[in-house]
């Protein structure tokens, strides 16, 4: 058995996948075969460019600009994947901010904004893929998450907040469709190399392995969870030693 998908004849949809981890996994679905759809909120010309990337390893790919935390955005999404590559099979959840706050310093906007980028925007994207996953049988939505759902994080309480929403929805909808042919897990990447987080000996210095992941290590992550028809409602932890389950 493979230990990674083949997903030929299969459509992926990442949102937030104009740079950083969701441009990473993006490649590595079209790599695995797949025709992608690269979403982005506001970085048009960087999701061409991966869409680009996408197209020269023989993809289909499209560039689909949208809030995913408004409903009407996500449904126009969709919408536009469809009309332009089918059906969507796969489903990434990837898109989210990080606000960095203190306890005296957050205010209400601030929570309110990130738990839609980041949890209500999973529930949006996976509701609207759901009824096609579960009549055809077959189904991969796999949600990003962090290290900061289950531990004290630097970005802020609102943050790990909105994370640790994402693994409890994670496995609220896993189940509720494994019957289904459907499959929804999470990757809890910490402290990943990005241009949003350049690698700075200070933080290398809190991992026992001693650096920073990479983007490509949550890639290959997620497509490991993909592969596996019998893993669902689970977090894949990606910390180089820093944390165990």
């Amino acid at each position: 058995m493979p230990a990674m998908p083949d997903l030929a004849g299969r459509v992926c949809l990442v949102t937030g996948a104009s740079r950083g981890i969701g441009r990473a996994i993006l490649l590595a679905l079209a790599e695995a075969g797949g025709d992608v759809a690269v979403n982005c909120r506001a970085q048009v010309a960087a999701a061409e460019a991966v869409a680009r990337s996408a197209r020269e390893l023989g993809r289909r790919a499209i560039v689909v600009q949208a809030d995913v935390s408004q409903a009407d955005a996500v449904r126009r999404m969709i919408s536009a994947t469809e009309a332009a590559l089918g059906p969507i099979d796969v489903l990434i959840n990837n898109a989210g901010i990080a606000i960095r706050r203190g306890v005296d310093d957050l205010t209400e906007a601030d929570f309110d904004q990130t738990i839609a980028a980041n949890l209500k925007s999973c529930f949006l994207c996976s509701q609207a893929v759901l009824p096609h996953m579960r009549r055809q049988g077959w189904g991969r939505i796999v949600n990003i998450s962090s290290g900061a759902a289950r531990g004290a994080g630097g970005i802020g309480l609102h943050y790990n907040a909105s994370k640790a929403g994402m693994e409890g929805l994670t496995r609220g909808y896993a189940s509720r469709v494994v019957q289904d042919g459907v499959t929804v897990n999470a990757v809890a990447p910490s402290l990943i190399e990005t241009d949003m987080m350049p690698a700075a000996p200070d933080m290398a210095a809190r991992v026992p392995l001693g650096r920073l992941g990479r983007a490509d290590e949550v890639a290959q992550a997620t497509l490991m969870v993909i592969a596996n028809a019998y893993m669902t409602g689970q977090t894949i932890h990606l910390s180089g030693g820093m944390s165990f389950d």
